[in-house]
């Protein structure tokens, strides 16, 4: 009857969970009374389910695994159902079962057989791992559930499952379900985790509690209900206190050595955050494998993304290297631009007036710097040796490597250039040697005319 009146109109204006789910019950009877509890889960949906201690059956509990083990120990060492040679051989049947986990164990004719399961402390195929202790709080409310889907389907119905939730709770209009997150599992499963949060009449809302969401989840006919829409495990993400975490570190589960156990603890790489988890049989370790590949293939897509994204990061800043390369070319031709309209806007502003004496100044350092670069032993003839050595050495090695040599155009116009400015000096010069000869010809004809005017006189 609590059950069916959980989710039915709301009479109390309390808010709080316990008011906002509550049907006719005072204040503080409500959702959040009814269904206390607590679940615990890390490392997936490995979770620690919470016991519930009765009156009287911590004693009970006791006495069965007192008695659970004794007939182990007969089982294994003395059974005693045929009573000849042939025990002998059953107890090592049983020793064998029992290090395999699995079968009966017989050793009495008058009392049922042992199970043997991966449990039991004799049982070799046993590890310990480690596992992520889970940093959630309570009261942020988040509760994991194991869908029985694939994680496209679950994502493409996304809206569908969140509205059914909403119904399987209730359908108060005062709670809506929220999605933290989708991620696949393995064997085709998915992992969606959610949390449920109350809105009250005065506009404040506030998330439900995890263990109080887990508690009512794992009702029968709410659990009936979630089977229905593909749940096959819920788990409450809550974070352990330290008294349940030196609980759990202090006692080894069951059937796993307490040497091994205090070795893991030891062993532990970061025991802040990490905590030993026992791995028995290989259907738990090949649960593990296949957890761990998921989160592989997982991280994996992600690189693949974050690859993607520099790559395409990279070819940004190349696109954008190449644009600021042309905006500063074209940065320098309206520089230029802007200096000939300066120039030309000067010009007419300052034609009419006498030339004043700072421009005087400068037009005397122009011409200065004119002169000393076109000087041919100057700058200019510096300029012109360094081209031709660049270029001569540019194609070094092509003419090296070829039969024939070849020249390049612009370096061949330079040199005929050049051989023509020699040919013209050569040239000049023989005309001046010329008229140099011409004239001192005529001076050798004028002074032997001069000689023999003299001597005809003389004589």
């Amino acid at each position: 009857s609590a059950g069916a009146s959980l989710f039915g109109n709301t009479q109390n204006k309390g808010f709080g969970f316990s008011s906002g789910l509550g049907s006719s019950a005072p204040a503080g009877t409500g959702f959040g009374g009814a269904l206390g509890g607590t679940g615990l889960g890390f490392g997936g949906f490995a979770g620690i389910q919470p016991t519930q201690n009765q009156q009287g059956g911590l004693f009970n509990q006791q006495a069965s695994q007192s008695s659970q083990l004794f007939n182990t120990a007969s089982a294994l060492s003395a059974p005693s159902v045929l009573n000849d040679e042939r025990d002998s051989i059953l107890a090592r049947w049983n020793q064998l079962q029992a290090f395999w986990g699995a079968g009966k164990g017989y050793f009495s004719s008058s009392t049922p057989p042992v199970e043997f399961s991966q449990e039991n402390p004799f049982c070799r195929f046993k590890a310990v791992g480690y596992s992520c202790v889970p940093d959630v709080k309570d009261e942020d409310g988040l509760v994991a559930l194991a869908l029985n889907k694939k994680e496209v389907d679950v994502r493409s119905q996304q809206q569908q499952l969140v509205e059914s939730l909403h119904k399987v709770l209730g359908g108060n209009p005062t709670l809506s379900v929220n999605v933290e997150g989708v991620r696949a599992l393995p064997d085709d499963q998915t992992e969606m985790i959610v949390y449920l949060v109350e809105r009250s009449p005065n506009g404040t809302s506030k998330r439900v509690p995890a263990s109080t969401l887990y508690s009512y989840m794992e009702q029968l006919n709410v659990k009936s209900a979630l089977q229905q829409l593909g749940v096959i495990m819920a788990v409450s993400r809550t974070a352990l206190t330290p008294a349940q975490l030196k609980q759990l570190l202090q006692n080894p589960p069951a059937g796993v050595d307490p040497i091994i156990w205090e070795q893991a603890k030891v062993d532990n790489p970061d025991p802040e955050k990490l905590i030993p988890v026992p791995m028995v049989g290989f259907r738990e370790l090949l649960r593990r494998l296949k957890i761990q590949d998921q989160m592989t293939k997982q991280h994996q897509t992600r690189v693949d993304i974050i690859s993607n994204d520099i790559s395409e990061l990279q070819r940004n800043q190349a696109t954008t290297a190449a644009k600021i390369t042309q905006y500063k070319r074209k940065l320098m031709d309206l520089s230029h631009r802007v200096l000939q309209v300066l120039i030309k806007q000067e010009v007419q502003r300052k034609s009419g007036y006498a030339i004043q004496l700072d421009e005087e100044h400068l037009r005397v350092q122009l011409e200065t710097i004119q002169s000393e670069l076109n000087a041919p032993t100057q700058f200019k003839g510096r300029l012109n040796e360094l081209m031709s050595q660049i270029r001569m050495q540019n194609h070094f090695g092509a003419v090296r490597s070829e039969e024939r040599y070849r020249v390049d155009a612009d370096l061949l116009r330079e040199i005929k250039q050049h051989l023509k400015q020699q040919q013209q000096g050569l040239s000049h010069l023989i005309s001046v040697i010329k008229d140099d000869l011409d004239d001192i010809k005529t001076v050798e004809d004028g002074l032997h005319d001069g000689v023999h005017g003299r001597s005809s006189k003389l004589s």
